[in-house]
């Protein structure tokens, strides 16, 4: 796990996009986009069927490792409207294990606005509580400091003369946007104008790397670094509680 703290919160990263409260013994994801592939079949453009099962494999795992008790799901949990009623047989038995054996949050977002807890859990429009509100979309006027989703961040770094994308937490004073967690999503580039105008002020891209956050400050996280931790850009690897 990499620590993290926000809001005198003490988190942890787990995976490459998931945040683990210890506080709550709680797993926050954000942007499932379940049953994409089945939407994109319905539109002529065939996926291989599997990223329901790969998602939420990789959930289950988590809750395996970190022994968390309760889920946040921080909204887009399905791909679209009729996701849900959708979900492959074997993905809604995953599913419905894990949310009868878990809290489970779902906190809708755009694409589900509508999300009923077919397969178990509770649905809340966003979760507040220790603080902190709990989103899909980061509001610049939030009165509480807020954890959200909706952006899929992602920063481009150049590892061993390779270019490569990696999904990255944004942290600003008031705002920590997740990753999409989901196997089948896209990304936007951490210092794109539209996640700076929500998080404003001062902000950074973290990701983590084996036991440590590697922080990139905004808005250079989309330029290609040449190696992480270069001096030129001031990307230290950051201690325990940061």
């Amino acid at each position: 796990m990499v620590p993290l703290l926000f809001a005198h919160h003490r988190f942890a990263i787990v995976a490459s996009a998931a945040l683990y409260w210890p506080a709550k013994n709680a797993l926050l994801v954000a942007d499932l986009h379940l049953e994409k592939a089945s939407f994109y079949a319905r539109q002529g453009q065939m996926l291989p069927p599997y990223d329901s099962q790969a998602t939420l494999a990789e959930l289950a795992d988590l809750v395996g490792e970190t022994g968390a008790t309760t889920v946040f799901c921080l909204g887009d949990n399905y791909h679209d409207g009729e996701g849900e009623a959708r979900l492959e047989p074997e993905a809604a038995r995953q599913l419905s294990a894990m949310t009868a054996a878990l809290e489970w949050i779902w906190i809708t977002g755009n694409h589900d606005r509508d999300v009923a807890g077919l397969w178990g859990g509770t649905v809340v429009d966003e979760w507040t509580g220790e603080g902190l509100a709990l989103r899909h979309e980061a509001t610049a006027g939030s009165e509480l400091p807020e954890i959200s989703g909706h952006y899929h961040p992602k920063v481009r770094i150049a590892v061993r003369g390779r270019h490569v994308a990696r999904r990255c937490f944004v942290r600003g004073r008031h705002h920590l946007i997740l990753p999409a967690f989901g196997s089948l999503t896209g990304g936007m580039a951490a210092s794109d104008p539209a996640i700076e105008a929500c998080v404003g002020g001062p902000a950074e891209a973290i990701i983590g790397l084996k036991d440590q956050p590697v922080r990139f400050p905004l808005p250079f996280a989309d330029r290609a670094i040449d190696k992480i931790g270069d001096p030129q850009f001031a990307l230290p690897l950051v201690t325990t509680g940061q």
